[in-house]
């Protein structure tokens, strides 16, 4: 049985047929078992994979584990109960010395990957996250609330997926028992999330117990092509139609960079007019591209000038 829930939109039992619509990408559904302590999340991503990887020329094994940091980031910012932004992050020393994605809690998101591009990587086993980030690397979860403390969890990349490291900092940094599952083609990439929840009122802790083995064994039946390419509705009622599940509206998600010409004045103020009056002579022309987007905004001579005038107090 699924209840879709905003308003209920639809109720299912489990002998209705349902016929297996295209997923509209870009967006994220939550969920939740009626009969157990556990949620979960699927999202779906096209356009906003597309703007991530436009003009990066990445190797495919790259694009896909990008892909898959967009979607993790994206499941994971669900949990945020604030306005901010959640950041995945993994460095090494590897031929893949960074790759991050960051999600803001209204579901805009970006993300960046830095190789060496004398590496080729037909050459090495790119299935491995490890090979491609360094035997030192580290994956990083980094909460940055837009009023508060901003927090960061750091756990060693101890599988050769990014999925089984996820849920390794998930047990031993936040002690929540949680799986997920990815999928990428070179149009899409989609997450599945579940995750058990603090002990409720709804079972006890031994049916708990049992349905959270029941519903990560049916999970574990999930194709890629069915997680890319079903719509979110059809993808959980195949999965868990032997469950009471209510399913909420889906939420759009989109590629989104906060750089500004007015970000890139303010990187540039806190260097100080010495060291900028410095650049501007060598150079001629300041550049600062965003590492994210790849715009650039230029700061000629009168443009600094400008710029450190306004931050002079006025003398009257």
């Amino acid at each position: 049985m699924i209840h879709s829930s905003g308003l209920l939109i639809f109720l299912l039992d489990r002998h209705t047929q349902i016929s297996a619509k295209i997923a509209m990408t870009d967006q994220q559904k939550r969920f939740i078992f009626e009969q157990a302590d556990i949620r979960g999340e699927v999202v779906q991503l096209e356009q906003a994979y597309e703007l991530a990887i436009k003009n990066r020329n990445f190797p495919e094994p790259i694009e896909q584990l990008l892909g898959q940091f967009l979607a993790a980031a994206s499941l994971m910012s669900s949990t945020l109960k604030f306005d901010g932004t959640l950041s995945l992050q993994a460095k090494g020393s590897g031929p893949l010395n960074l790759i991050m994605a960051e999600s803001s809690n209204q579901k805009s998101l970006r993300a960046v990957a830095r190789m060496d591009e004398s590496v080729d990587f037909n050459a090495i086993d790119t299935s491995d996250i490890r090979t491609l980030i360094g035997s030192d690397g580290y994956l990083a979860i980094i909460i940055e609330p837009d009023q508060g403390e901003r927090y960061q969890g750091i756990v060693p990349l101890d599988s050769d997926n990014l999925a089984g490291c996820l849920e390794h900092y998930f047990h031993q940094s936040e002690q929540i028992e949680t799986r997920f599952w990815f999928a990428q083609s070179k149009q899409r990439c989609a997450g599945l999330l579940l995750q058990a929840l603090p002990k409720q009122v709804i079972a006890n802790a031994h049916d708990n117990a049992e349905y959270w083995q029941t519903v990560n064994h049916l999970a574990e039946t999930v194709k890629p092509e069915e997680l890319l390419d079903l719509d979110q509705d059809v993808l959980i009622y195949r999965l868990f139609n032997e469950f009471e599940v209510r399913a909420f509206d889906s939420r759009p998600v989109k590629f989104e960079c906060g750089c500004s010409r007015e970000r890139s004045a303010k990187a540039l103020l806190s260097l100080g007019e010495n060291e900028v009056n410095q650049m501007i002579k060598e150079l001629g022309v300041i550049t600062i591209d965003c590492q994210f987007c790849l715009k650039q905004y230029n700061f000629n001579d009168s443009d600094i000038t400008e710029l450190f005038l306004q931050q002079k107090p006025t003398l009257h």
